[in-house]
């Protein structure tokens, strides 16, 4: 791999791998460089709203996609005390108010779509089983050395990008090792037959129950043969893997049945084992990256669920970066750009998604007044049209000729 036109990324998950679709169209060689030594099928499903979903179809993989995907006709927000709507949002229609499907997905599924499409692009070279270690600039190039199989070895680009996560090394080098900040809540996950629950839960519908000190999504996936469940409460669990064993008892304490509809708690006693993670975040960063260094996704801004945007912001990142190495020669210059495009709206997204996790768990008074004015103060319009700055955002062209100069 001619090292005067290679981009190397750290990590191949979501960001990584749409990362290195979106660069390689625009005419640079791509490496990827992945810890893991195989890519498994882990992981909870996942929503990709229209800002997502535009991107991944600019990248030529709606066919891919629309194998797996389930597009839902609603989100039911529903109070989880006796499981009545609160409100719906009518995401049937996103295509039609914001020119792109609203999506959910099993995550494996999705990096499988990214994988099979990587695989077909003989300018993108994934190692599996290399670890980023560290990285020096030279003039005009970065060397990054890898771990690999107990030694170590060395990789050499014109640019470094750290899509390697919440624990990200590069990160690491750029600015010191600093912990994440534990968000005190911990996350459930499962999937379970849809042969095995109630028929409205097969229907296209995103549920989520919204309660004190916790809240539940549950949605099909798997072209609706899955039904994927995550359970979200107030805990101080902190390990740092993605694949936590846990039992279903566990679980259900920390649903009460005086404060949880029968029919969410039956949905939570389904699956037989579940697997949690803690949630992280992190503040944001005055700065992403440094020389012809920088990050992507969850290494620059790790976020909390509750808007449903970390992979969609990662996807973000990705086309924007791509359009920023388009346009010149100087490669450091090109990352400052796309610094300064993302960081105040993932910003405003970080903080947007922390609200809601505050607005989700309310209980007592503030609950009710919430309840009511989702429900007839803004009404199921007027609630999905606060997110209109999100779905409505629209990514640089992928699509442009290739350049006729190619970066050197």
């Amino acid at each position: 791999m001619v090292a005067s036109r290679t981009i190397i990324i750290a990590g191949a998950g979501i960001g990584g791998l749409t990362a290195a679709l979106a660069v390689a169209r625009r005419g640079f060689r791509v490496l990827i460089l992945e810890q893991a030594a195989q890519l498994q099928e882990t992981g909870a499903g996942l929503q990709l709203s229209p800002n997502a979903a535009r991107v991944l179809i600019d990248l030529g993989l709606e066919e891919r996609l629309k194998a797996n995907v389930v597009a839902p006709r609603a989100i039911r927000v529903r109070d989880a005390s006796n499981g009545r709507d609160i409100t719906r949002l009518p995401v049937a229609h996103a295509e039609k108010y914001y020119g792109a499907p609203y999506w959910v997905i099993h995550r494996a599924d999705l990096q499988a779509a990214l994988l099979s499409a990587v695989g077909e692009r003989p300018e993108i070279e994934v190692r599996l089983g290399k670890g980023v270690e560290e990285f020096a600039a030279q003039q005009n190039r970065i060397t990054v050395t890898y771990s690999s199989g107990g030694k170590t070895e060395d990789a050499t680009g014109i640019g470094l990008i750290g899509a390697d996560g919440l624990w990200s090394a590069v990160r690491a080098c750029l600015w010191g090792v600093a912990e994440p900040r534990l968000a005190g809540r911990t996350a459930w996950r499962a999937l379970v037959s849809t042969e095995r629950v109630p028929a409205e839960f097969r229907e296209p519908i995103v549920h989520l129950w919204i309660g004190p000190d916790g809240h539940i999504v549950v949605y099909p996936v798997r072209r609706g043969h899955a039904l994927n469940i995550v359970a979200i409460t107030t805990d101080s669990f902190a390990g740092r893997s993605w694949s936590t064993g846990s039992g279903r008892d566990d679980l259900l304490s920390r649903f009460p049945t005086r404060r949880w509809t029968k029919q969410a708690i039956d949905l939570l006693a389904a699956p037989e084992g579940w697997l949690k993670w803690a949630l992280y975040d992190r503040p944001p960063l005055p700065r992403w990256g440094r020389g012809a260094v920088t990050l992507l996704g969850d290494a620059a801004h790790p976020m909390v669920p509750f808007l449903a945007q970390g992979a969609a912001m990662a996807i973000e990142d990705a086309a924007v970066l791509a359009d920023v190495l388009v346009s010149g020669t100087d490669i450091a210059a090109a990352l400052r750009r796309y610094e300064v495009r993302r960081r105040p709206r993932t910003t405003r997204v970080q903080q947007a998604a922390l609200t809601n996790g505050r607005i989700y768990h309310l209980s007592g008074p503030a609950a009710a007044l919430r309840n009511v004015t989702m429900r007839f103060v803004l009404g199921n319009e007027l609630v999905l049209s606060r997110y209109d700055w999100i779905y409505e955002w629209r990514p640089p062209s992928l699509t442009a000729p290739t350049p006729t100069t190619a970066v050197t």
